[in-house]
């Protein structure tokens, strides 16, 4: 028998009583685990620390839980935490030599955790007005293919020769301190910087992100950035990510007694370019929020429209070594 594939958006169910990743229904509502996870929250003291939903409402990172079956969170999400955790506290080295296939699994359980968090908030606050919850065909599309490849953590799901994902892994020079997180649930692209590394993920692009930044990739290399060299590499992806214009389709193959999932080729019946033009007074925007920590204006930044300000490569395009990099401070 081929594993039961679950899909909570064919049935809009974001109960608290049934477990996000089976659907299966939940002894109570206490049922849930959190989505940031307790060893991360730990370490940066997160646990109070506000959060921000898409309705402008504030929760603490410890208030954003899943409902989840003990079964589940004890056979899969809890061996795959620990692995994770053991790995981040290795450091770079640690996670670099992590299977990508399990970053993108962890980093999806978080992301997701957020984007039903903020359904269910959407839910409630269209059912107060008397209205439907109603959600864009294009957006429950790449939301449900992240929770069908979600349940490769806790079924025999593969994927057939590709890569549902973009991932970029840096060693930065990042203060100790620090927690760098950030996501964008539209276009389902991630990121955390923290310990000695820096991760980004695009989850619904087939690689077209890693491939669309192939050139500035073989140019840094292997080499340490700094800070404010990975929140413009960020930057550069969350917008290239915002410009990629394909909606990914799958087919789904059962046999036996696993899931196959394949990838239609993402060209299919358009002409037009993977992505849309690249417009640097809107790079210049996004590069102005994730550089928010070092001041820079987007006068500053795109005081030559042309070539907008970069820590990353100097004027002939070459990398810049980041202890060559003088910041006000």
């Amino acid at each position: 028998m081929p594993p039961k594939i679950y899909s909570p958006f064919d049935a809009s169910n974001f109960s608290n009583r049934s477990c996000f990743l089976t659907g299966e229904t939940l002894s109570s509502e206490e049922e849930k685990i959190q989505v940031f996870p307790q060893w991360l929250m730990s370490l940066y003291n997160l646990e109070d620390q506000p959060f921000k939903l898409l309705d402008e409402s504030m929760a603490t990172y410890k208030d954003i839980k899943l409902p989840c079956s003990a079964t589940v969170n004890e056979t899969y999400l809890e061996p795959l935490e620990a692995e994770i955790a053991a790995a981040f506290d290795g450091g770079y080295n640690a996670v670099k030599a992590l299977e990508e296939l399990k970053l993108f699994q962890w980093a999806g359980k978080l992301l997701y955790g957020i984007i039903f968090n903020e359904v269910q908030s959407g839910i409630k606050l269209q059912r107060s007005q008397g209205e439907e919850f109603n959600i864009s065909q294009s957006i429950i599309h790449k939301f449900s293919n992240l929770h069908l490849m979600l349940q490769s953590i806790n079924q025999p799901i593969l994927f057939e020769d590709f890569k549902p994902f973009s991932l970029f892994l840096f060693k930065v020079s990042n203060n100790e301190q620090e927690f760098g997180y950030r996501d964008e649930i539209n276009t389902l692209t991630f990121s955390l910087r923290i310990k000695d590394f820096g991760l980004i993920i695009c989850f619904q692009d087939n690689g077209a992100n890693r491939h669309y930044h192939r050139e500035m990739l073989a140019k840094i290399g292997d080499q340490t950035l700094h800070p404010i060299q990975f929140e413009e590499f960020s930057g550069r992806v969350f917008y290239s990510a915002y410009l990629f214009n394909r909606l990914p389709e799958y087919n789904i193959l059962p046999v036996d007694e696993e899931v196959y999932i394949e990838a239609m080729p993402l060209r299919g019946m358009s002409s037009k370019p993977l992505f849309d033009n690249w417009q640097n007074k809107i790079y210049g925007q996004v590069l102005e929020s994730f550089w928010k920590n070092w001041g820079f204006l987007l006068l500053e930044i795109i005081k030559n429209p042309e070539e907008p300000m970069s820590f990353l490569f100097d004027a002939d395009g070459n990398f810049v070594s980041e202890e060559l990099i003088a910041l006000p401070h």
